[in-house]
């Protein structure tokens, strides 16, 4: 007999398939619909405004709100594009430096922007030119930029890093994580995923025989930090604050503020800095045309159709993530994935390989929403570090779907820039997906020393 677990899930899987990757309708409809059927097979429309509540009155989403709003200002305001050209000035000049510069200023702002494709549109129209320029094939430049891009998926402040938390803090409510020493722990995963890519950018180099690029095309470093200077201050305005919670919460915070008082600064901090750092951005933007009020509203509206699906598939992956609760979905699956009786280095390379296989139809956020607290849950039971598996959510299902086919829409932006070949690009592309299920398995197993565990 089939579980019911499986059933629910095969379902909630056929629905998004049919709906989104065969009917080609947004991915929020199709979470929506998943859940009502759900709720008609099961039968729990009485429940219902407990599932809507459930999901409404989780604080992290007001979080990602706040988040995806930031992303849109530093987008709009073009501070992104200057901290590249600050970047490109300074390593433009070593062999490959093109590709470098790619890895290490997408990968940052594509935890400011929020959005993998649209990072890489953003800062690839700079990178991805350059790159070609100094003799890196197209189909590679496109896989370089669009695989730095969605480690902003995985890397603070990235709005998909608040739902991995939450699921980790409902499993877990009596360790009073903070914050500060979450993002702490995703920062140290985030460095080996960072040097994988340089060491992979330095390969392909050598194969391909790739140059530094021209003296004519590299930005002069004084030009570029002087227009620049100002953007590359939010990383600190952006991270100061948790890293300040990580290492005062005990000694500062909580004897002036009392215990009760230190926790809820560490949880409110998520809720202002992306207000903070949207008005640092307005502030030294050179165009004030585009940060007055009439301007703002107009921004926002304009990517009204940006925000809404983004949000909408977390709500509806909370409302999912809530009647699965109550059904026991997660703990059925977690049996089910343990009776394989496959030992840690088995059960973490199922669940890499489930979350990529799923990654190709259902959205990193979504993932983590509906099943985070099965994955740290099932891998914790074979030894797993159960805050290193809730640190690893944004990276096995948030990275991996933006750079597998057939939901790879990173990949799919970056050949549009590279105008590079589809076969090409897919091919090396597979390289990049295989390096980086790999390095998710080495990391799960507790193999590399990570910073704040």
């Amino acid at each position: 007999m089939i579980p019911s677990s499986i059933i629910y899930l095969g379902v909630m899987l056929a629905v998004i398939i049919l709906w989104f990757v065969v009917l080609k309708r947004p991915v929020y409809e199709a979470v929506f619909i998943s859940f009502i059927l759900l709720l008609t097979i099961t039968g729990t429309w009485g429940n219902v405004w407990v599932y809507v509540e459930e999901a409404l009155s989780t604080s992290l989403l007001y979080s990602m709100v706040a988040f995806v709003a930031m992303s849109i200002i530093l987008t709009k305001t073009k501070i992104i594009d200057s901290c590249i050209a600050v970047i490109l000035s300074l390593i433009g000049r070593v062999a490959g430096g093109a590709g470098y510069a790619a890895v290490i200023g997408s990968s940052f702002m594509g935890a400011l922007s929020g959005s993998g494709p649209g990072n890489v549109m953003a800062t690839g129209s700079i990178t991805i030119p350059a790159m070609k320029r100094s003799g890196f094939p197209a189909h590679l430049a496109a896989n370089i930029e669009s695989n730095a891009s969605y480690m902003g998926n995985m890397i603070p402040p990235s709005s998909n890093i608040v739902a991995a938390m939450g699921a980790f803090t409902a499993l877990y409510p009596g360790l009073n994580l903070t914050t500060g020493q979450f993002w702490i722990v995703l920062w140290g995963i985030a460095i080996w995923f960072i040097v994988q890519r340089i060491l992979m950018v330095w390969s392909f180099c050598k194969y391909y025989k790739v140059k530094p690029m021209s003296k004519e095309e590299m930005p002069d470093f004084k030009t570029t930090f002087k227009a620049g200077w100002q953007g590359l201050l939010l990383p600190v305005i952006i991270l100061l604050p948790f890293v300040l919670d990580y290492f005062f919460k005990s000694t500062f915070f909580t004897a002036r503020l009392g215990e009760a008082g230190a926790k809820n600064l560490s949880s409110s901090i998520l809720l202002f800095i992306g207000g903070l750092a949207s008005i640092y951005a307005c502030l030294i933007t050179k165009d004030k045309s585009k940060v007055s009020i009439s301007s703002i509203a107009k921004m926002f509206a304009d990517s009204v159709k940006t925000i809404a699906p983004a949000i909408g598939v977390c709500v509806f992956g909370y409302m999912i993530g809530a009647l699965f609760g109550e059904l026991n979905v997660a703990d059925e699956m977690g049996v089910i994935i343990s009776a394989w009786n496959f030992g840690k280095l088995g059960t973490v390379t199922a669940i890499c390989a489930i979350t990529c296989f799923m990654g190709m139809v259902i959205p990193g956020s979504a993932l983590v929403v509906i099943f985070g607290p099965m994955f740290i849950t099932t891998l914790a039971n074979v030894g797993c570090n159960p805050l290193l598996v809730a640190a690893m959510l944004p990276c096995i299902c948030g990275v991996m779907c933006g750079i597998t086919p057939p939901l790879g829409l990173g990949m799919y932006a970056g050949m549009t820039l590279a105008e590079s070949d589809f076969d090409k690009t897919f091919r090396n592309n597979l390289w990049w997906v295989a390096a980086q299920f790999v390095l998710e398995v080495v990391v799960l197993m507790g193999w590399l020393p990570i910073l704040g565990l």
